[in-house]
């Protein structure tokens, strides 16, 4: 038995927010995040002393980023969900769990025991982490949804000068290499993620600042979290 069974329904009937990390979180107060369960996402540490808040959990599953990130990783103190790509350099811990995401079982797992399925972004990952987790809403803050990129979709990429799709410009620098996003798939893999949600009466709530994605139902995150 995976010891990541022990955490399926840890929160359930439970609201969390993922914090993705466009550029909207910077035009966003997220002083309310101290008083929510809050799942960050790739480089969100890089935001934690200017925007004031600490996750409960972690997400990330891209190789390249667990690579760049590998020593800022092993130093979170959250639970951490990391993809099996990056199973060599980062070994499971008390806190660090690996996910097989490179053989999922299906589109949208229902078991993170059995893996989880990229969907070309991490969020539909976190998504599947917070389904498993019990949670039956889900805010979506920071999925701006919108690139700035040369080339085709999942192409790696050197990224030269400030990057401009993230909420610091340092987030892909110094000549790091980065993959196209996939917006197409990442659609449909929140339309995926939406049906099976709604499918046990849970909800996703996309509270971005003038985020581009269409997929979720929409919220002010001030008026969900400030009202």
């Amino acid at each position: 038995m995976s010891r990541i069974t022990f955490l399926k329904n840890r929160h359930l009937g439970e609201r969390c927010v993922v914090v993705a990390n466009g550029p909207s979180l910077n035009s966003m107060d997220l002083s309310f995040l101290r008083r929510e369960i809050a799942v960050g996402l790739n480089k969100i540490f890089l935001g934690f002393l200017r925007f004031g808040f600490y996750p409960r959990y972690y997400v990330a599953v891209n190789k390249k980023v667990l690579r760049q990130a590998e020593s800022q990783i092993r130093a979170l103190n959250c639970v951490k969900f990391i993809s099996d790509r990056g199973s060599s350099f980062l070994p499971e811990s008390a806190l660090t769990y690996h996910i097989n995401t490179t053989e999922p079982p299906r589109r949208f797992s229902r078991d993170l025991a059995q893996g989880a399925h990229e969907g070309g972004t991490v969020t539909h990952v976190a998504l599947q982490v917070a389904y498993y987790l019990g949670f039956k809403e889900v805010v979506l803050i920071g999925l701006d949804h919108r690139f700035e990129y040369t080339g085709a979709p999942n192409e790696a990429r050197r990224l030269d000068g400030p990057d401009r799709n993230h909420f610091t410009p340092d987030y892909f620098g110094h000549g790091q290499t980065w993959d196209n996003p996939d917006l197409a798939q990442s659609e449909e893999s929140y339309t995926i993620a939406r049906q099976e949600y709604e499918r046990v009466g849970r909800r996703i709530i996309d509270a971005t600042v003038n985020g581009a994605c269409t997929i979720f139902e929409k919220a002010s995150y001030r008026d969900l979290f400030f009202s």
